[in-house]
């Protein structure tokens, strides 16, 4: 169970992580639209998992790979931007979130029945 303070700093990294994006989809990714879903972070809030559902692209799991390919202007940026709230800005880890595949694909089994 998470403490309260890493749901706060989880939300925190969000939002931050989310305009992040939002701002240089063009550069970092290609003009594909990536929302970010989910975060987890550690209890010593070093550590976070980025879970990014990613949509207007053919390859998604390519998406992800340029997330990490841009990882030091990612950090960087999120280091200006939350320095003054946290003591430890976290090391991130990107997965893809195929959850609204996954109930999409469920859907689809659904009305097939």
């Amino acid at each position: 169970m998470e403490s309260v303070r890493q749901q706060k700093v989880a939300r925190l990294l969000q939002k931050e992580l989310a305009e992040i994006f939002r701002s240089n989809a063009q550069s970092f990714f290609n003009k594909a639209f990536v929302t970010v879903t989910i975060v987890r972070v550690s209890p010593d809030l070093g550590y976070a998992k980025v879970y990014l559902s990613v949509m207007a692209a053919k390859d998604k799991l390519s998406v992800v790979k340029m997330a990490e390919d841009h990882y030091p202007q990612i950090r960087r940026q999120l280091g200006d931007n939350i320095r003054k709230q946290v003591r430890i800005i976290p090391e991130l880890a990107f997965f893809l979130d195929d959850s609204l595949d996954y109930a999409e694909n469920i859907e689809n089994l659904l009305k097939k029945k």
